[in-house]
């Protein structure tokens, strides 16, 4: 006999209608496969007077505690947003026996200890596959189907409204400020775009990733971030030039050396299959020991990829459920948090500027990266349409962060040096 478990669903937007719609149109398959009638019995909204389709037995409330106190209701799924306000409503979810399944990014980056540690004390599940990705099954394939290799390195796109704006300047020609509002006026990119091209929504991705990939305690405030607003279609086209393409990436690397996570334009070669990932899909990179490269493929954001990665999520706590195992998933983080130090990140710069056509110049510069034992993997140079004028484009060979940004403040003092336009990592071309 099919056990019932009843559902009570924060949120009734993109997603949350999309959760609905694939509970009904699977109920069979999903039925089959957990041995489990589902229900959504009450959805919470903000405006109880706008019509919507909903299933007969499923009722409307604005007052979040008809959900969290229902004794009827066995999981939540919040896909609400929201950081604060949703905290409290999860806590008291948890502390009423509520299973928790979420898309929150926002809320699992910065609060997911507090989280975990309120479900292991009630016995509760919480699952957030969708957090991360859409509908990319990143986080169940590290946690599960890599768990018994050690992840040195994850690398990817995670942010689909940045990836489609840096797809259509490099293939378009226009610059940054059209397209984003291209990507406003299709949905892609929100009102306010902050948290996508300033990179907080990807570092806040990438923090999730370390944590579990790492079983290290990372924190948001460790990753170094550095959004798209900065990105010309000159540095596209010259990036092209040397052989790469721009992307926005989240990199987190894990050495003797401690943990090091970044969010920025990085230049890849344009053989590197992150660079073929065009508009709005995503793509993660997954380097362990024993495994080597996994590539991890597929739209990173829209209604059902991201609904069914929330409904996975909640298949998952369902067949708990049914084993008698809920509230026994997490595990704490095996080692203590270490960050690398700046001397201690390695990698490759690119960097643009425009100095003065003049005798003496190049020997200048040179002077100040010999300094810094900084070499040049590619190094070239164009005419301007100011006069005694000269543009630069040079690729190091791996440098510290430390030692490079000292030698770019140097730069800066120079009277030859007019602007330094744009410095950006470069991975691969080694």
């Amino acid at each position: 006999m099919n056990k019932s478990i009843t559902v009570g669903l924060l949120g009734l937007g993109t997603v949350g209608s999309g959760v609905i719609e694939i509970l009904r149109d699977h109920k069979e398959r999903i039925e089959h496969k957990t041995g489990c009638d589902v229900t959504i019995k009450s959805v919470l909204v903000s405006d109880m007077a706008k019509e919507r389709e909903l299933p007969a037995e499923t009722e409307l409330t604005d007052r979040y505690e008809d959900i969290t106190r229902d004794p009827d209701i066995d999981v939540i799924v919040e896909v609400m947003g929201g950081i604060d306000h949703t905290l409290t409503i999860m806590l008291e979810a948890i502390e009423h026996g509520k299973h928790i399944v979420t898309a929150n990014k926002d809320l699992v980056a910065q609060h997911g200890e507090q989280l975990f540690e309120a479900c292991q004390k009630h016995n509760c599940d919480l699952y957030y596959e969708a957090s991360v990705a859409g509908g990319i099954p990143i986080i169940r394939s590290i946690m599960d189907g890599l768990s018994s290799d050690r992840i040195t390195k994850m690398m990817g796109i995670v942010n689909g409204t940045t990836n489609y704006i840096m797809t259509k300047m490099a293939q378009d020609g226009v610059d940054f400020d059209s397209v984003l509002k291209e990507a406003q006026d299709l949905g892609f990119a929100e009102a306010d775009p902050t948290a996508d091209v300033d990179g907080l929504d990807a570092a806040r991705k990438m923090t999730i990733l370390s944590i579990l990939g790492f079983s290290m305690p990372y924190s948001l405030e460790d990753v170094d971030v550095k959004g798209i607003r900065g990105i010309s279609s000159d540095d596209i086209t010259y990036a092209e030039e040397l052989g790469y393409r721009i992307k926005l990436i989240g990199i987190a690397e894990n050495d003797a050396n401690g943990v090091s996570v970044s969010v920025e334009p990085t230049l890849l070669p344009v053989e590197h299959p992150l660079s073929s990932v065009n508009d709005e899909f995503n793509a993660v990179y997954v380097y362990g020991d024993a495994v080597g490269e996994t590539m991890f493929y597929g739209p990173g954001a829209g209604k059902l990829p991201t609904a069914t990665a929330v409904v996975s999520d909640l298949i998952a706590v369902l067949k708990n459920i049914r084993l008698g195992t809920t509230g026994t998933a997490y595990v704490q983080p095996q080692f203590p948090k270490q960050v690398r130090a700046q001397s201690e990140k390695l990698t490759k710069k690119y960097i643009r500027l425009h100095v003065d056509d003049k005798s003496g110049m190049l020997k200048e510069l040179t002077n100040i990266f010999a300094d810094y034992s900084i070499s040049f993997d590619q190094f070239t140079q164009k005419a301007t349409d100011q006069e005694g004028e000269r543009e630069l484009m040079m690729v190091t060979h791996k440098v510290s962060e430390e030692d490079f940004e000292k030698a770019v403040q140097e730069l800066k003092t120079l009277d030859s040096v007019r602007k330094i336009d744009s410095v950006f990592r470069v991975e691969g071309g080694e």
